[in-house]
């Protein structure tokens, strides 16, 4: 079975692809690259999904075998906990041993460059080149030191927020770090503040109790809602399984999408915190009021394929004041290029105690500012055949869907379909698992429902 790099890193099944043979591999070709480029000093982390403590540390062992000083983080750290330790604690390269929002059977190995984002495409392509060099290598062990760097990353996301008003405002969190682990997280940045923080899901099974990790997806924190209505909470956030994507629920218990996430925590950033100085980047996947809300602002809007790391490299060309995407990945890029759960979880809570008003006011005021969003995404198992469809559909893309006119086919991933009234149908193969991505954004939940569905007719060619 070939070792391919997606959109976030090498990704497998536990014990069918994703072995300590093939962990070996991937690890020598790294090396390989880091030696090329100099490199002197890594770190590697890990979640808690089953073996990664022992995958992490024979990754670790491996690259020390190799003549790297290596640093094991010495418990399961989030993804933002390792790139910001790659960043700010000199080291010339990371690693996370996660397959972030995935199933529990499946574990993967993300690649850290050394100014703290995700590898980029060309960096990923040199690791693959050379695979098959390393074939039938031998493995030398060597050793390897330990060292906390889950607390300096939560010093520093303190310091990017206003500890004042968590002192002076009581606030009620429900924070769901989804079996993940960003567990305590929330707790240990607002310690010493009025914040009271409910846990749940804050303990270590491997399997997330065989439910997906992924705080985007409504159904996937129902657990969350309920708890949030429970207990009468402000707010409730979600991380997912390596803490990097945020999900938001308000004080009534109603999920919060990510496209209106995106667009709250831009508004803070540009008008609550006042930051200037730059573009801002989102996905294609990503919705129409963040170019409303830049518009509105004066500030430029860059738009890229699907993956964080495609965010990245604009920012290693340009000067990014702020980066997303519609998967809850959020980014300060000039803080760290890289998304955070916890910062970004953090920035919505801030912002309500700056304008003194709950999650649902602020949905509703940029509504009232920028018109209405409603979204949905599926995911759809395809067939061959049906994955050969989106190739002609981005030959011939249609001129009208269910009677709104196409303005814009926008084919830099997948198909986009923008209409004459900003909504929007995209369809994409994902880069992390075995589905088709569809999306639809409209101004009324009935025209999403009505895009969906014509969505998957187009790919199934009906």
């Amino acid at each position: 079975m070939a070792i391919k790099f997606g959109t976030d890193g090498w990704r497998g099944v536990i014990a069918d692809d994703f072995t300590f043979e093939n962990l070996r591999k991937v690890t020598q070709a790294h090396a390989k690259v880091l030696k090329e480029d100099g490199a002197k000093r890594i770190v590697v982390g890990y979640d808690m999904r089953f073996l990664s403590p022992e995958f992490g540390k024979f990754v670790a062992e491996t690259l020390s075998g190799e003549g790297f000083e290596v640093v094991l983080a010495d418990t399961f750290s989030p993804t933002p906990a390792v790139s910001f330790a790659t960043k700010y604690m000199n080291f010339d390269n990371g690693i996370v041993i996660t397959a972030s929002h995935n199933y529990g059977k499946y574990s993967g190995y993300k690649v850290k460059e050394s100014f703290g984002g995700a590898a980029t495409t060309a960096y990923v392509k040199r690791i693959e080149k050379y695979l098959p060099d390393v074939e039938s290598a031998e493995r030398k062990a060597g050793e390897v030191k330990t060292e906390d760097i889950n607390t300096p990353y939560i010093e520093a996301v303190r310091n990017q927020i206003d500890l004042s008003l968590f002192k002076e405002r009581a606030v009620k969190i429900v924070h769901d770090p989804m079996f993940g682990a960003q567990q305590n997280f929330v707790s240990q940045a607002l310690k010493g503040t009025k914040a009271e923080v409910t846990e749940i899901h804050s303990y270590r099974d491997p399997l997330f109790d065989n439910k997906h990790p992924e705080p985007i997806v409504e159904k996937n924190i129902k657990s969350l809602m309920e708890k949030v209505r429970a207990v009468g909470a402000d707010i409730g956030i979600a991380n997912d399984g390596d803490g990097d994507r945020v999900g938001i629920v308000d004080e009534n218990g109603n999920f919060v999408n990510s496209q209106i996430v995106y667009a709250l925590i831009l508004l803070h950033v540009l008008k609550n915190k006042g930051l200037r100085g730059g573009c801002v980047v989102k996905t294609v996947s990503t919705g129409y009021l963040v170019n409303r809300v830049c518009e509105d602002f004066g500030i430029e809007l860059i738009e890229t394929p699907v993956g964080f790391k495609n965010i990245t490299e604009v920012m290693l060309k340009r000067k990014v004041l702020f980066g997303g995407e519609e998967s809850g990945g959020y980014a300060l890029m000039d803080y760290l290029p890289e998304r955070d759960g916890l910062l970004m979880g953090l920035f919505i809570v801030e912002k309500m105690l700056v304008e003194g008003k709950s999650l649902s006011k602020m949905v509703e005021e940029l509504f009232e500012r920028y018109g209405s969003a409603y979204y949905r995404r599926i995911d759809l198992p395809v067939s061959e055949e049906e994955k050969a469809v989106l190739n002609k559909l981005k030959d011939n893309p249609p001129e009208e869907v269910e009677g709104k006119k196409v303005k814009k086919a926008l084919t830099i991933d997948g198909l986009k379909l923008i209409f004459e009234d900003d909504s929007w149908l995209l369809f994409r193969p994902s880069g992390t698992e075995p589905v088709f991505r569809t999306y639809a954004e409209a101004p009324t939940p009935e025209e999403v429902e009505k895009l969906i569905q014509k969505g998957i007719n187009l790919i199934k060619g009906q």
